[in-house]
């Protein structure tokens, strides 16, 4: 057997450098992918991508949802894609830099049953402190306190197609923004999977990332007393053991309602004989 030569690469995280916890979450930068890919393979999504290029591309057991992780050129481009299939479904996506932690609310909810009634998204962000406003047209805008990050549901200036953004833009100090990171989601997207990422987003809960380990690091607070390596890899393995027991628990419940059991005393009967 060759032994394995020692590459440094963040692949060996959480083990290979010091973490601080990290807040507001939002601000924190990307993080580890393994937090969202892992959750969905752990319920048993299969990896399809060529292990020669640099991507990851998941499909659910079933196959009607997937989700393409790959780089492209344009610092601010659409690295993260989820959707919905065949064709006619719905479509979301987020940048580089959104937060792996932010994310995983949208995928850990599409991983749960959807729920009987719709929820609502606003609520969630201005309980947070978020200011909510709706127009004439039913845009519906909300703005974090910090001013530089906003999530709304507008539709274009020729048409009434709407569709869902969320982004963090930073002033360029000459009237101008450039972005952070951002998500677009289409408006056939489901409700619950909306709340799921809002509920993250607003999650005061910090993250774990090295020192500086962030695009901006005054935009947030770093406290180097955060867990560390051994303790970040207990808490990963609990939550893919969690998916994977509710994911062999919604397929035990998914067989019995296809093929439901017989009931307690209830007679068999035999397939009659064939005539010949």
């Amino acid at each position: 057997m060759t032994a394995r030569p020692y590459i440094a690469s963040q692949a060996d995280d959480p083990w290979s450098r010091m973490w601080c916890d990290t807040t507001p979450r939002h601000l924190a930068g990307p993080g580890d992918p393994r937090h969202v890919t892992q959750a969905l393979r752990a319920a048993g999504w299969k990896n399809f991508g060529d292990p020669d290029f640099p991507h990851v591309v998941l499909a659910s057991p079933d196959h009607q949802h997937t989700l393409v992780l790959e780089p492209v050129p344009e610092t601010y481009g659409s690295w993260w894609r989820i959707s919905s299939t065949p064709w006619g479904g719905w479509h979301a996506s987020f940048g580089a830099n959104t937060p792996a932690e932010v994310i995983a609310g949208f995928t850990d909810a599409l991983l749960r049953p959807t729920p009987e009634s719709a929820p609502d998204i606003w609520p969630a962000l201005q309980a947070a402190g978020w200011t909510y406003e709706r127009d004439e047209r039913g845009n519906e805008h909300a703005r974090h306190p910090d001013g530089i990050t906003t999530m709304e549901r507008s539709a274009t200036l020729d048409s009434d197609h709407f569709a869902w953004t969320a982004e963090v833009a930073l002033p360029t100090g000459l009237g101008g923004h450039t972005r952070l990171w951002h998500a677009y989601f289409d408006d056939r997207t489901p409700d619950h999977l909306l709340a799921g990422f809002a509920a993250a987003l607003v999650d005061p809960a910090p993250v774990s990332r090295g020192r500086y380990d962030v695009p901006h690091s005054h935009l947030v607070t770093q406290v180097e007393r955060g867990a560390q390596g051994d303790q970040l890899a207990a808490a990963h393995d609990a939550r893919l053991k969690a998916i994977r027991t509710a994911a062999r628990k919604a397929r035990r419940a998914s067989a019995l309602t296809t093929h439901p059991a017989s009931a307690p005393g209830a007679e068999t009967t035999m397939p009659a004989p064939r005539s010949r």
